[in-house]
């Protein structure tokens, strides 16, 4: 088998084009919740803490020259991250709780009784007959 046909057996696998359709759908959630929390979230909580920009708190370790830009601790940007993560997470976990509960759903819903064989069946009938007579 050439290397060309395998791998198009293997990329057009479903698994692996539905791994690929969950990234995509991944990083555009993320970039939803990014913005969700620098730009709706942040800004009130900024204000509520006394007009504090979450993005700019940092700690200088080394004030910048003529030719080095200073080195610092960004830890806002880090709680902003955090809370990314946080909110993602939320949501991941809601998600799959919403699926373990619709497949205890569909694992506790009683099953239909299997029909009972032909011969049986038949059998039954004569049975019904013979006691009719």
């Amino acid at each position: 088998m050439s290397m060309m046909k395998e791998f198009k057996e293997f990329a057009m696998r479903g698994n692996v084009v539905d791994l690929a359709v969950g990234i995509i759908i991944g990083a555009a959630f993320g970039k939803i919740v990014t913005s969700l929390v620098n730009d709706v979230l942040m800004p009130p909580i900024g204000i509520l803490l006394g007009g504090v920009d979450f993005s700019e708190l940092m700690v200088t370790l080394k004030a910048a020259t003529a030719d080095v830009p200073a080195v610092v601790i960004r830890y806002g940007a880090f709680i902003n991250t955090i809370i990314d993560f946080a909110i993602v997470a939320f949501a991941i976990f809601l998600l799959i709780r919403a699926i373990n509960t619709f497949k205890k759903k569909q694992e506790t819903a009683p099953a239909a009784p299997a029909a009972p064989p032909q011969d049986v069946v038949l059998l039954t009938e004569i049975r019904d007959l013979l006691k009719t007579r």
